[in-house]
């Protein structure tokens, strides 16, 4: 028998986010959910994203990803850009019990500072989302 210790880790205080499944592999796609003209988003990378080998790299709301715009205005296609994931079909458990599922996957576009590039978001916002990311709080009609 081994008798490896056990590693503790303990959650700080400041900072205690519950678990969200991560149900967007990459290259997903998204609904785009500001209004910059973008439509339909692909993930092409997750930031901070640690996984096991030949896992692909997913995300869940809240999460920082990079993503190419799919369809949209000729000036925005093809083009790199930062997103946060604001819903998310797969559901996700509150720590009250509830489950909370959305319709549609969407994101809105941000820069790497985290100002929002546009100036309206449609739709509900995750709270999840919301309280990582006080400026998506700030324009967001409803957060559920």
């Amino acid at each position: 028998m081994s008798t490896k210790s056990r590693a503790v880790s303990a959650k700080g205080v400041e900072e205690f986010r519950p678990y969200v499944t991560r149900a967007l592999p990459m290259s997903a796609t998204l609904t785009c959910a500001d209004n910059t003209g973008a439509k339909i988003l692909r993930i092409a990378q997750v930031k901070r994203f640690k996984g096991r080998h030949s896992r692909l790299p997913s995300a869940a709301v809240g999460d920082f990803v990079t993503v190419t715009v799919k369809k949209g205005p000729a000036e925005l296609r093809k083009q790199i850009f930062g997103a946060v994931i604001i819903r998310q079909k797969y559901p996700v458990r509150r720590l009250n019990g509830n489950r909370l599922v959305f319709e549609d996957n969407a994101a809105v576009l941000v820069t790497p500072e985290g100002e929002i590039k546009g100036t309206d978001i449609k739709g509900p916002v995750a709270a999840e989302a919301a309280e990582k990311w006080p400026r998506i709080a700030n324009l967001a009609a409803l957060i559920v």
